[in-house]
């Protein structure tokens, strides 16, 4: 019921200052997706576009999900069809293979996306050349981070390299 409620107030959402997207595919439908929504408002993300996911538990948010628009999705092609589309470069978490997120150059129009925690994304990487892997480094015997953590350092990253000025009041 409450989640029924602000997703209809999130229709009413405004878009961020900056023009970076998060997607989140498939993730659980735990804490996770509103500790990323509340991150994503902190960070001034344009959109989350949720992959799979048609329920989750708006609490962690603390309110974000009404600020940040949702966009849902079934399936991940849909989606990745979408940001395409309207100019995005595409960007993942690979701890293997992934440029390590400090030296990576991430343009204006960039959209991370951030899989299950246990399966990753839903989509055969192989068939989207287009997606690039990025990694954050880490020093520790785990090598794992919670996924709302790896996206707001995501987030961040983005931020250091486009920085906009609060507005004075």
């Amino acid at each position: 019921r409450r989640f029924r409620r602000q997703k209809n107030a999130n229709r009413l959402a405004s878009q961020g200052p900056h023009d970076f997207i998060i997607v989140l595919d498939n993730l659980k439908p735990a804490f996770n997706i509103g500790k990323i929504f509340r991150s994503a408002d902190a960070f001034g993300a344009r959109e989350v576009h949720l992959v799979g996911i048609d329920f989750f538990d708006p609490a962690p948010a603390m309110g974000s999900f009404k600020w940040v628009p949702a966009r849902f999705h079934e399936r991940f092609a849909a989606c990745f069809e979408d940001l395409q589309t309207r100019g995005y470069r595409l960007f993942t978490l690979d701890p293997v293979r992934g440029v390590p997120l400090y030296d990576a150059a991430l343009p204006r129009r960039s959209g991370f996306i951030f899989g299950h925690e246990e399966y990753g994304i839903s989509a055969e990487i192989s068939a989207c050349p287009d997606i690039r892997p990025l990694s954050i480094p880490q020093f520790g015997r785990v090598q794992s981070l919670n996924v709302s953590i790896a996206a707001s350092i995501v987030m961040w990253e983005y931020l250091r390299q486009h920085p906009l000025r609060p507005s004075a009041a």
